[in-house]
């Protein structure tokens, strides 16, 4: 769902509908900032159960394929609960209400507020576990949410906040506190609903993101996805390969985390190639891959009959038969080629992998930061290599704000019960990618913090002390 920002006959009645969710939404966020940091933590484990109870956990799963056609039930089941349950690991015993943090050396105290009311646009890709993740994150700091689902997911979303009102009417919790738009959820509704709630957060298209930044109301919003992979000629080429086909096909590559180009430097490509078609990978020649560009974007936009469709299916589209596309895992198309005259360097939401050669690693940054110019700047840059300096060059020169050390890059970047990121669905992506964050989105997003500056001992340097060794090396002594 883009939004533009024309007005429309609708808005008078539009802004009045919009105005009465808010107004619940403030009155049940003044009884819920009363609640202590154990009911807190009650409401957000019982509206967690909402969504990992496994009945209804599979019954979001199959309704978000049959409403969206994106994906595939059994990924989504594994998404809903891993990403649900990683954040409530990561959410548990952090302190979010009152004294968060007294620095009696510095005489600094700092409390925990809310925000208020947030107001929260989520995608169709994950109609399910996106608005879960932004709705536990918002309630962990005692705000009230306004859910704004794409038109697709609408009843997915419906589905899963009547999960959660049952869950809060157990724990004693004002039911306006998660509220949705009514359908249809429509762009002038959007764009009122940014303009009336306290903060908004936005997972999904750039237009969606552009619209918050531009409502007036504090926003924060992730930038757009083109991952690209680096392999170096050190890589495990197997475990490499493995990682980036369950990474690359998961959920039918719905996750703007998953894999869309694969650099391997050339002393290792071809043996790269030959454990990727190990993996289930098909590699098009030319004519095949001009027969997949012309399915994929028909009228130089991508067709939702490739989007998050599984690769036998996305053959049959494209009118590829025999060569193992039946039993495909996901096609490889090798490119050179990088821009709006190259589609496959772009975004695909499918497993279709671009294939780059690199002379050697430098020559590997060089495309990817060519890649990230056109598309995908500041999400994130995925390493295969045995070299941890390389990584830490990634890191120093490129314009990404994670960089994915030898995972599988769809589980990893959205935090992992192995790595340290915190589990979010929405990645910021810096100033590269025109964003006001640069982590995963998570609770510490959803609060405001109030600080008592007390006396503290004297810390004021002397002139000598802070100038007297940049004066000698500059021979001003």
């Amino acid at each position: 769902m883009d939004m533009n920002t024309s007005a429309s006959p609708e808005t008078d009645p539009v802004r009045r509908q919009v105005a009465e969710c808010v107004a619940r939404a403030r009155a049940a966020q003044r009884v819920y900032e009363t609640f202590s940091q154990q009911q807190v933590d009650d409401v957000v484990l019982a509206v967690g159960w909402a969504i990992m109870e496994p009945a209804r956990n599979r019954a979001l799963a199959e309704r978000a394929v049959a409403d969206t056609g994106l994906g595939n039930v059994e990924d989504k089941l594994i998404k809903n609960h891993r990403k649900t349950l990683g954040l409530l690991r990561d959410l548990r015993g952090a302190r979010s209400v009152g004294v968060i943090s007294d620095d009696p050396a510095r005489g600094v105290i700092e409390i925990a507020r809310p925000v208020g009311v947030v107001g929260a646009v989520t995608p169709s890709t994950n109609p399910a576990a996106t608005p879960a993740n932004k709705i536990i994150n918002a309630l962990k700091g005692r705000n009230a949410i306004i859910v704004s689902p794409s038109p697709k997911g609408h009843g997915t979303s419906t589905l899963l906040l009547g999960y959660i009102a049952e869950e809060l009417r157990r724990v004693g919790a004002p039911a306006d506190l998660v509220q949705q738009l009514p359908a249809p959820v429509s762009k002038s509704a959007t764009l009122e609903l940014m303009r009336q709630v306290d903060m908004v957060v936005v997972t999904g298209s750039q237009n969606n993101v552009r619209a918050a930044y531009e409502s007036g109301t504090p926003a924060i919003g992730v930038g757009a996805g083109n991952v690209a992979v680096i392999v170096d000629e050190t890589a495990d080429l197997a475990q490499a390969a493995n990682r980036i086909r369950r990474s690359k096909t998961f959920d039918n590559a719905t996750s703007c985390s998953s894999e869309n180009s694969v650099v391997i430097v050339e002393s290792v490509y071809r043996d790269m190639l030959r454990a990727l078609q190990a993996e289930g990978g098909v590699l098009l020649d030319e004519r095949q891959k001009q027969r997949l560009q012309q399915a994929m974007w028909p009228a130089g936009k991508l067709s939702p009959a490739v989007t998050a469709k599984a690769a036998p299916l996305i053959a049959h589209v494209a009118g590829l038969q025999g060569d193992g596309f039946e039993s495909a895992r996901f096609l490889m198309v090798e490119e050179t080629g990088i821009g709006p005259g190259y589609p496959f360097s772009g975004e695909k939401l499918s497993p279709v992998l671009t294939v780059y050669r690199a002379r050697d690693f430098e020559h590997a940054q060089d495309i990817v930061r060519e890649i990230y110019g056109f598309e995908g700047a500041g999400h994130s840059i995925g390493l295969h290599s045995q070299k941890p300096e390389r990584a830490l060059q990634l890191g120093l020169t490129m314009p990404a704000c994670r960089i994915i050390v030898n995972q599988a890059h769809c589980f990893a970047t959205g935090g992992s019960f192995d790595n340290g990121l915190p589990f979010s669905l929405s990645m910021g992506c810096g100033t590269w990618g025109g964003n006001s964050i640069s982590d995963n989105l998570n609770y510490l997003h959803f609060l405001n913090i109030t600080r008592i500056a007390s006396p503290c001992m004297p810390d004021e340097p002397g002139i000598d002390d802070m100038f007297g060794a940049w004066r000698q090396r500059h021979g001003l002594c």
